[in-house]
């Protein structure tokens, strides 16, 4: 983008130019830093003292209002719903309504529900709509319909209409409090709108962008400040705009939309339907939280815990979340344990042979886990571009063969050494030879798995975290312990002559 269409807060300044003057009270930060930083810790420490002597929710609410609004929705997640929401009846409306909107949305929504349909109304209308609408989501359907009773018509309507989107989706991640302008206005109107605009002279993001629409309510371009500033007072803003706008649609899933502001550092994208009707507008704070939830989601995901599960769970939600995948897992891993009962006589002769296959399944399930992250990764950053999958894999199953040589070697080593002292029984260089061959092998198919399973979910349309360590493991165990007793079995005469 030319420099002169990008926002100001993206721009660097021009050579030569002089830097912008400081105002007084940022040249002063630092100074300002230290009392703020200890009046947070007082305040925290305050609520840390209450809490310790269970004090009245009475005697606790006001000291949870001086807290910022994460540390409040952290202290109000440390207490039971219903002690929660005996906080919340005590505190002042906007505090409470900014904590709650910094809760885990199934904690917070649980607290309103307490509260009861008039009260949750109250604190839901202070809130931003998409936060507003995430908690109505968290409610269900009754409990919302019940709240939103208790709202103004117009407001029930845009909250109902947001809840309706997919909460995982640029419609759900949406708010639709945003300052836009009508094309047709003057820059001396429009300059005085937005003097009047309370959205747009008291909000630190809303104020970034000012999006200018058509009759339709079609997003026509962005006014870039600096330009409606400079431009004369009788230019309509249509003549000034930015007409290329980059836009999303509404059902792009929250983890694309966080990769589009990663990639371009953006710091809002408007959201528009099929006719390119402005609906809404993602801003960077909900992407933020977005691109944690998913880097967690992914890892609880991978290990087969429920995506949604927060240590604040309850037992049903987590016991829910996680059975599923332990119950696959007991079924997977009856495949690996059939391998072993096929090689009982062996297993039976040879004592060490049962401790070398851990060995050898263990080092292949450490490779795969590897190969797993490093390409979940490049998934997740867009490195991965159509047609590069077979690359990708090779590259890893060569690494996967190198690292099995080494480690291989190390082992033909550790065996020729115990062998050579008589440390243990049974152990040999020949031993340590066959278990260097299927390490080989078992890391080679440890890591192709890791990289092809994410791979391969990603082509079909899935999360490619759903299940993979699970599965991961099953082909790792089966095929180090088919690999290391087949090669043991078939050259035992050799292996074990004395």
């Amino acid at each position: 983008m030319p420099d002169d269409e990008r926002p100001i807060e993206q721009r660097e300044p021009r050579d030569g130019a002089p830097p912008a003057p400081i105002p007084r009270a940022i040249e002063d930060d630092d100074a300002g830093d230290e009392s703020i930083d200890s009046a947070m810790s007082e305040a925290d420490e305050r609520v840390a003292e209450l809490m310790e002597r269970e004090a009245s929710p009475e005697e606790l609410a006001p000291a949870v209002e001086e807290q910022e609004a994460p540390d409040a929705a952290d202290t109000l997640e440390a207490l039971s719903s219903e002690e929660s929401a005996e906080v919340v009846k005590h505190m002042e409306e906007e505090s409470a309504a900014e904590a709650l909107a910094h809760m885990d949305h199934a904690l917070a929504a649980t607290v309103l529900v307490d509260l009861g349909p008039a009260e949750a109304a109250e604190l839901l209308q202070i809130m931003e709509p998409d936060d507003a609408a995430d908690l109505l989501q968290s409610m269900g359907k009754e409990q919302a319909a019940q709240t939103l009773r208790h709202m103004p018509t117009p407001l029930a309507a845009k909250l109902g209409k947001l809840a309706q989107y997919e909460p995982e989706s640029a419609g759900g991640l949406m708010t639709t409090s945003y300052v836009w302008v009508p094309a047709h206005l003057t820059v001396a109107q429009t300059i005085e709108h937005l003097r009047t605009d309370e959205l747009f002279t008291q909000s630190d993001t809303h104020g970034m962008y000012v999006y200018v629409v058509d009759i339709g309510m079609r997003l026509a371009g962005v006014l870039e400040l600096r330009r409606l500033l400079t431009a004369r007072a009788s230019e309509k803003v249509s003549e000034i705009m930015i007409r290329d706008v980059d836009t999303i649609s509404p059902d792009m899933d929250q983890e694309d939309v966080a990769r589009e502001f990663e990639r371009y550092d953006y710091l809002s994208l408007p959201v528009v339907d099929e006719d390119h009707r402005l609906l809404g507008v993602v801003t960077i704070d909900d992407v933020v939280d977005i691109i944690q939830e998913e880097q967690t989601e992914d890892v609880q995901l991978s290990v087969g815990a429920g995506a949604g599960e927060s240590v604040n769970s309850s037992v049903r939600e987590k016991f829910r979340g996680r059975m599923p995948w332990l119950a696959v897992n007991l079924l997977t891993s009856q495949l690996a344990a059939s391998v072993v009962i096929g090689f009982r006589p062996l297993v039976e002769q040879y004592e060490i042979v049962a401790a070398l296959m851990g060995v050898v399944a263990n080092q292949a399930g450490n490779a795969g886990q590897q190969s797993l992250a490093v390409t979940m990764r490049g998934i997740a950053l867009g490195e991965v571009r159509p047609g590069k999958g077979a690359a990708i894999i090779s590259r890893e199953v060569a690494v996967g063969s190198l690292t099995g040589l080494t480690v291989g070697s190390m082992l033909l080593l550790v065996g020729w050494g115990i062998g050579e002292l008589g440390w243990i029984r049974q152990i040999n260089w020949r031993l340590g030879a066959v278990g260097g061959v299927a390490m080989v092998f078992a890391l080679s198919v440890g890591c192709f798995v890791g990289s092809a399973l994410p791979l391969l979910l990603t082509r079909l349309r899935r999360d490619p975290a759903t299940g993979s360590t699970i599965f991961l493991t099953m082909v790792t165990d089966t095929s180090a312990f088919l690999t290391f007793l087949g090669l043991v079995y078939a050259l035992q005469s050799w292996v074990f002559t004395n």
